[in-house]
């Protein structure tokens, strides 16, 4: 029974810590770039654009194509850069604990 309270206590102090981390990521971002920093993107740790800056010397009509690709190759970037800082602070919070390899969090 002891064993069982003790369990409780854990799971509850992991809940919170839980919440806190979903907090944490809500409030990460990361910036992406390409075409050498011509365009630029940032998400937030929802995963959402927040924003997307076009430097102007690519709103050219001939150049759509070109432009869509580095809108997409920045997104890429700032997705990865983003995926890395939630998995370390992921990490840090279930550091020590006995889970099974590529378990994710369900965030």
């Amino acid at each position: 029974m002891k064993d069982i309270m003790g369990l409780m206590k854990q799971a509850k102090a992991m809940q919170e810590k839980m919440q806190g981390l979903q907090q944490e990521i809500a409030d990460v971002s990361a910036t992406g770039q390409s075409g050498g920093g011509l365009v630029q993107v940032v998400l937030n740790g929802r995963n959402e654009l927040a924003s997307l800056k076009i430097d102007p010397s690519l709103l050219k009509p001939e150049e759509g194509d070109i432009l869509e690709d580095l809108i997409v190759a920045a997104h890429n970037d700032a997705r990865t850069k983003l995926e890395v800082q939630i998995a370390e602070k992921t990490q840090a919070l279930t550091a020590g604990l006995p889970l099974p390899p590529g378990m994710k969090f369900p965030f």
